[in-house]
């Protein structure tokens, strides 16, 4: 097992990431611990996203993966602008990449995700338990010249503590980004409580087919939250 502690490097893997207004507020919010304050409107985040070659991480190996969470008030990555975020659901292709991501208090479960691209089209599929549960389609335009980098802060829950990191990121986006539709394909899988509004309602988004970045070494006990027993957030069944 990877040591929790090691900081680890990710380069050029092809991410969709962006975010949305949910269909169901009141659910959304209901997954945001006590002590924590989800954004006024309810948005959700989705990254899926896929490392194709063991070369382009410091030791994960190649693997998929797909987070969701809430998007929180009043908890700011470091340049005090970004919003950080509450992971809900961390679905992973790898066992390695699993237990690494569970001692530091993601929420992961087994599952995949696939990328496809086809000229101007992108579609993200992630499955749980061999059953397809996400599908998102976008209409992207050539490779653009222009970065997003910076660090996004995701929380977690671990040892009945809400704890902190902030994630190093540096993409590519490709320019013409437009998310065309995402579906929840399984409404009895607990990921569906995360569902878009319809009509769709999108808050931001990219897709890069270059994304890199790193899981830091270290976590920071956010505040003097704790967690009542058994309090995770997070159904069984998650910002990069």
């Amino acid at each position: 097992m990877l040591d929790p502690a090691v900081p680890h490097l990710v380069v050029n893997s092809r991410a969709l990431y962006f975010s949305w207004l949910p269909a169901d507020p009141d659910a959304v919010a209901a997954l945001v611990p006590a002590g924590l304050r989800p954004h006024p409107d309810r948005q959700v985040f989705m990254n899926q996203y896929v490392v194709d070659d063991s070369v382009q991480t410091s030791g994960f190996g190649s693997y998929s993966l797909a987070y969701l969470g809430v998007t929180l008030a009043d908890v700011p990555a470091p340049d005090g602008v970004t919003p950080g975020g509450w992971w809900t659901h961390y679905v992973a292709s790898s066992d390695q990449v699993r237990d690494y991501a569970l001692a530091r208090g993601a929420p992961a479960l087994a599952g995949s995700t696939t990328i496809r691209s086809d000229h101007d089209k992108v579609v993200a599929e992630t499955e749980i338990g061999g059953v397809p549960v996400i599908r998102a389609q976008a209409r992207v335009g050539e490779t653009g010249t222009t970065t997003h980098n910076g660090h996004h802060r995701y929380l977690t829950a671990l040892d009945g503590q809400v704890v902190s990191s902030t994630y190093p990121v540096i993409s590519e986006p490709v320019g013409g980004f437009e998310i065309e539709s995402v579906e929840f394909l399984e409404p009895e899988h607990p990921v569906y409580a995360l569902r878009p509004e319809n009509p769709l309602t999108i808050a931001w988004g990219y897709y890069a087919p270059r994304s890199s970045f790193a899981y830091p070494g270290g976590l920071t006990v956010w505040g003097e939250l704790e967690l009542s027993s058994g309090a995770t957030g997070v159904s069984a069944g998650p910002f990069g």
